[in-house]
């Protein structure tokens, strides 16, 4: 599948086509160091949208979930310690899960799930058992299609709250209980086709503020909103984005300890660093690209030189970009890329184990494929998989 000939597989990521390949410069004489390696994948359900980490088991290895859009289920897939994981555990969930957050809502000690259902118009909650397996909770219906989620104490009442981006210009929020009910709060209309939504304190103030990407044509821009520390939040400011903003993603690029975001935009090859006043306000963005068609972005120091660097999942080149920070916002070029499963649409950095002594590793969620690829930091010594089929290279 090449660069130009690349084509979607399900209806609602046509939001994302007319990505053009603005190649980027590469006239800085630096060679990227070489610290990954494609280790396996594994298969997973019809075209998923996103992968989540964390320790569903209890047994201190880090685990992987998918959102499997085309077949309405998850894929569980138990972390074995060593690089490598069980085969998935296929579940079967609502209609069109499109992406999915975790938290303890119940507070139980186990991880939950709620899911954006993109196909059923409404959120839907899994209650951990601890165990690697969950139970179906409430659903609740929305107005209308789902597409992005965060999870935060909105209220400051200790429990956990969560925000649903909605497809037609609707930001809904869910207040928790503590228990595994939840019930509704405010409701904003604002902007263009919210694509993501993401949660924290910008401006020390110990409240919660709201960070929304609006991927329609009318807007292409960041909205900030400052939290009132009860659940409701201020009118935002709107940051010019590059076109089609996809996702947020907090950072600290320049080690000021103020939030910073990088934002990846879906037309024209680019992603966008703001780099954060420690007020709720950030300096204009500067842009930077990877490969063809970025579409997920993750930080995290690769390198070891304590500057945040960027991993950058591209759909259209099928692969995956590397990008080490220069510590103001700006990277390196060029990035160190690596060849991908077909259609690499979601990205997450992990450590093998939740004692996070070794170095990070990447997994992609492969739409085009229906696997999830596992690359391995070369400071990582993994077990060498045995053959499955399952596991295709």
């Amino acid at each position: 599948m090449n660069r130009r000939g690349i084509r979607l597989l399900i209806p609602i990521l046509s939001l994302f086509a007319g990505i053009s390949l603005l190649s980027c410069s590469k006239t800085d004489p630096y060679t990227p160091p070489d610290l990954f390696y494609y280790y396996t994948s594994y298969k997973v359900g019809k075209n998923p949208t996103t992968i989540t980490t964390g320790d569903f088991n209890h047994d201190t290895f880090t685990d992987l979930i998918t959102t499997n859009i085309s077949s309405n289920t998850l894929s569980i897939l138990l972390g074995n310690g060593d690089g490598s994981f069980s085969d998935q555990i296929q579940v079967k969930v609502c209609q069109e899960p499109r992406t999915l957050v975790m938290a303890d809502f119940n507070h139980d000690t186990h991880a939950d799930i709620v899911l954006a259902c993109s196909g059923g118009d409404e959120v839907a909650f899994l209650m951990g058992r601890g165990n690697g397996k969950f139970e179906e909770g409430p659903h609740y219906p929305v107005h209308r299609t789902p597409v992005a989620l965060a999870v935060a104490d909105l209220n400051g009442d200790g429990h956990s709250d969560v925000v649903v981006a909605l497809r037609n210009d609707k930001i809904q929020i869910f207040l928790g209980t503590g228990t595994s009910e939840f019930r509704h709060g405010a409701q904003y209309t604002y902007g263009d086709t919210p694509t993501s939504v993401a949660l924290s304190d910008l401006n020390g103030d110990e409240k919660i503020d709201m960070v929304v990407t609006n991927g329609g044509p009318m807007s292409n821009a960041v909205s900030i909103w400052l939290g009132n520390g009860d659940g409701t939040f201020r009118d935002p400011k709107d940051y010019r984005t590059g076109k089609r903003p996809l996702s947020a993603t907090f950072a600290d690029f320049n080690n000021d300890r103020h939030r910073d975001l990088l934002v990846i935009n879906g037309e024209r090859d680019s992603f966008t660093t703001y780099l954060g006043n420690g007020n709720g306000t950030f300096l204009p963005g500067k842009d930077s690209g990877a490969d063809a068609g970025p579409i997920s972005g993750v930080t995290r120091d690769f390198d070891g030189d304590r500057i945040l660097d960027v991993a950058i999942a591209n759909l259209q080149s099928n692969d995956l970009s590397i990008l080490f920070g220069k510590g103001d916002g700006t990277f390196h070029y060029p990035p160190r890329n690596y060849p991908a499963k077909s259609g690499p649409f979601a990205l997450a950095t992990f450590w093998v184990t939740t004692k996070a002594v070794e170095e990070p590793g990447l997994v992609t969620a492969d739409n085009g494929n229906g696997t999830v690829s596992i690359f391995l930091h070369r400071g990582l010594k993994a077990v060498k998989p045995l053959p499955l089929a399952s596991a295709e290279q």
